[in-house]
């Protein structure tokens, strides 16, 4: 398509103005041209060009190169970019991560990487962090993560060096394993730099050619933040009944944290559009009252304050969310994009079509083992009904799945741009 237009004489920057004109008016609630096609994809487009996991992780020319000729081929209207999810092996090495499987490090080649959920904070330690959480996470949470920063935990507490203390305290850092530490971190700084660079060039490269960035930052859901990378999910799932006082002040606490993270990684990208990942909000995790209480609050202030900053929230619904539609609901008109996975869509529509912008949901069974005419017939269900007056974008329930058939996500984009055009 962009190589069509080109051939027209269209040049890139009007199809990238033509792209995201498309998605602004799907956000805005009012009716573009035709329906916006956003696959969500992590390791399909490296197997796509023959690459296994490791191979995408490791090489960077290579994996670059097929990013690139994925979204050529696929064309979706907004261009993801490898380096921050997929290029990773060599960052994950440096810091001996223990909140990884990746392949060669307890997986195998063909696989694509895991995140290990673990009790990186004990539920004693509640105090600690909201104390000072910048020392719970120096001295404590970053030792337990990471193998290469364990030694970490043997420095002092930073707000207690003063006056002579600040002199005497640095002698810790003349130590074999300090030292070892320090070389980890800057390799990791020169391997982050080199991924930073190869993001911004890769960046550079499609807006020539006329694709606009997906996300300006990724934030967490403050139940989330701490139930993904703190509590886990048993133990904030206990801590809802045994430490929910202490559960509510953390909640508080890392709310402006997230946020001001957020709003200044999507300025500093120039790019709006914030994805927030939702794990542990869906029915089936906590009742409806549970959520009302310690998960939708926090969720809900983040998206008001990344709007309020210009920002638009995609906020990504794992799981079933079908009796909290009218809760969600409660947000500003046409200001954010809800992703559904297992909620019945069509529902959503007639609950919050007149509120959010809605995107989804392919289900992933259909594109890994569907036939292309049943991708096709699905498409079209939901571009007439979910796409009717717009505010609707087409992607996978859970993105394209790793494995999902080839021939079935070119008939979802083909249907996309060919039946999905507004007015015809």
């Amino acid at each position: 398509m962009t190589e069509d237009l080109l051939k027209q004489g269209t040049q890139p920057q009007e199809i990238y103005r033509q792209r995201l004109k498309r998605m602004e008016d799907a956000v805005a609630l009012r009716v573009p041209d035709r329906v916006p096609f956003l696959p969500s994809v992590t390791f399909f487009p490296t197997n796509y060009c023959g690459l296994t996991a490791r191979e995408a992780m490791y090489d960077y020319d290579r994996a670059g190169a097929a990013w690139k000729k994925y979204t050529l081929d696929f064309q979706p209207d907004l261009f993801a970019n490898p380096y921050y999810k997929t290029t990773l092996g060599h960052l994950m090495e440096a810091f001996d991560s223990r909140q990884f499987r990746w392949p060669g490090h307890g997986l195998a080649r063909e696989h694509s990487f895991q995140f290990v959920e673990g009790e990186h904070m004990k539920a004693e330690e509640y105090d600690d962090y909201l104390f000072d959480p910048s020392d719970f996470m120096l001295r404590t949470y970053l030792p337990r993560i990471s193998g290469a920063l364990k030694p970490l935990r043997m420095l002092p507490c930073l707000a207690e060096l003063h006056y002579l203390r600040m002199l005497s305290a640095p002698a810790i850092l003349d130590s074999e394993a300090m030292v070892r530490a320090g070389r980890a971190l800057v390799k990791a700084g020169s391997l982050a730099k080199q991924l930073r660079d190869r993001a911004a060039a890769f960046a550079a490269e499609m807006a020539a050619l006329g694709f606009p960035p997906e996300f300006g930052a990724i934030v967490n859901a403050p139940f989330d933040f701490i139930g993904d990378y703190f509590r886990g999910t048993r133990g904030i799932m206990l801590d809802m009944y045994r430490n929910s006082d202490k559960l509510l002040r953390m909640l508080d606490k890392v709310l402006p944290i997230v946020t001001r993270w957020a709003i200044a990684a999507a300025r500093r990208a120039g790019n709006p559009r914030i994805f927030i990942p939702l794990h542990k909000g869906a029915d089936g995790f906590m009742s409806l009252e549970q959520f009302k209480t310690f998960y939708w609050p926090g969720l809900r202030q983040l998206m008001l304050a990344l709007i309020e900053a210009g920002m638009t929230p995609f906020p990504f619904f794992e799981g079933q969310y079908q009796s909290r539609l009218e809760v969600i609901a409660d947000i500003p008109r046409a200001k954010a994009v809800y992703k559904f996975e297992h909620t019945d869509i069509f529902r959503a529509k007639q609950a919050l079509g007149d509120r959010v912008c809605l995107q989804g949901n392919v289900p992933a069974p259909l594109l890994v083992s569907g036939s292309p005419e049943e991708v096709e017939s699905y498409c079209r269900k939901l571009i007439d009904i979910v796409g009717k007056d717009g505010g609707f974008i087409m992607d996978g329930a859970t993105g394209i799945p790793d494995e999902a058939r080839v021939e079935n996500v070119r008939a979802m984009a083909r249907v996309t741009r060919e039946y999905g055009v507004y007015g015809q």
